[in-house]
């Protein structure tokens, strides 16, 4: 028998065996198979937990909706809930301006407490064609903040969905809007600015995409890359940023760059005037807690606690990532993280600084006698 006769009888072993082996697996048991977002196993892992259900200090929610105020007992019910929280101050992002904003300030004011109620106006954009709007806009500011405005917010359909007497999206950072930004500067006011949504919300709906499950559950989510993109809603509003350095901006949801802290880092050390709120991101920051801390430290008086929706049995997630050592626990969305979290385990002084010392320096006629010092 030759070399290469022998050869190709060891081929023919080899792939019989191999057949054999694959020809003898069983079939997958149809009961086994299930979605990816049922899919949740109890961790086996046992380490230290220390799960806090109220802040270790006075802090102030920069980032909560409050739309529906007819009545001055509403604030009993959320004052009660706030303090089981140990929040000491609320901010609602959901003013409205104009005559709406004055009646919400009317309510507000005849509840003693009505100082831990802090309100940001709004203002409207698709009107932007009429000639006077940038006038009667300025004027609306001035009056909101007579009203008792602290602040603006700028939502995100300002900038994306947003369009103009012809159809045509509206950019946040167009001229016609130069003025507000400065008259907000000038009044002393910030301007919390939520502009575009995650990276990846533009990404193809596949199997490489971290926010695929959410997307899934959530299709109205999916962003097209043809009408627009992230980086270019992104890059309008650092446009604003620098170009109003008079003027305090908040980038809600830390601009959607806590999942690259570095980059971020870049930003705000060339824009001094741009501060972020941790609303809905806390999961990124739970995840990269050597990273994050780096970040805190370097960023800590520019840094500003914010939870978004206003779902009181939600903020111990934050509270837990932003004080303890706890390592690999659960987020309250599978769909936004999937991944588990370690606690960043910040020092009093920083936590003081996001939880309320920041937000004194930013929001003008918020009463530092709310918190512990």
């Amino acid at each position: 028998m030759n070399k290469y006769l022998a050869k190709f009888i060891t081929i023919l072993v080899l792939l019989s065996v191999v057949h054999s082996l694959f020809g003898q697996r069983q079939p997958i048991d149809s009961s086994l198979i299930m979605d990816f977002e049922i899919y949740d196993p109890t961790s086996t892992l046992v380490v230290p937990e220390n799960p806090v259900t109220s802040a270790k200090f006075k802090f102030v929610d920069i980032h909560s909706h409050h739309w529906r105020i007819n009545d001055v007992s509403y604030f009993d019910k959320l004052f009660a809930e706030m303090d089981t929280l140990n929040m000491g101050a609320l901010v609602n992002l959901s003013g409205r301006g104009g005559k709406r904003l004055q009646s919400m300030m009317d309510i507000v004011n005849q509840h003693p407490q009505k100082e831990r109620f802090i309100v940001f106006t709004n203002i409207e954009l698709r009107s932007i064609d009429d000639p006077e709007w940038t006038e009667n806009t300025v004027k609306q500011i001035e009056f909101d903040v007579a009203a008792g405005a602290r602040g603006l917010k700028i939502y995100k359909s300002q900038g994306m969905s947003n369009v103009d007497s012809s159809g045509n999206r509206i950019a946040i950072d167009d001229p016609r809007i130069d003025a507000v930004w400065a008259k907000c500067g000038e009044l002393g006011i910030p301007v919390l600015i939520h502009s575009a949504d995650p990276a990846s919300f533009w990404k193809p709906h596949d199997e490489k995409n971290e926010r695929w499950l959410e997307l899934k559950l959530r299709p109205g989510r999916k962003r097209d890359p043809a009408k627009f993109t992230f980086e270019q809603i992104i890059a309008e509003q650092h446009h604003i940023f620098q170009k109003h350095p008079n003027t305090t901006f908040i980038a809600a949801h830390m601009g959607w760059y806590a999942n690259d802290l570095k980059y971020l880092s870049t930003l705000m050390d060339k824009m001094p005037n741009m501060y972020v709120g941790i609303g809905a991101v806390i999961a990124e920051l739970g995840r990269q807690p050597r990273m994050a801390n780096w970040f805190f430290e370097k960023y800590q008086d520019r840094i500003l606690f914010g939870k978004d929706s206003y779902k009181p049995k939600e903020f111990p997630t934050y509270f837990r990532v932003l004080e303890t050592a706890d390592e690999y626990f659960p987020y309250y969305k599978k769909y936004h993280a999937y991944w588990r979290m370690y606690g960043l385990n910040l020092p009093d002084e920083i936590l003081k600084k996001v939880y309320y010392k920041n937000a004194l320096n930013v929001i003008p006629g918020l009463k530092a006698s709310l918190f512990e010092e």
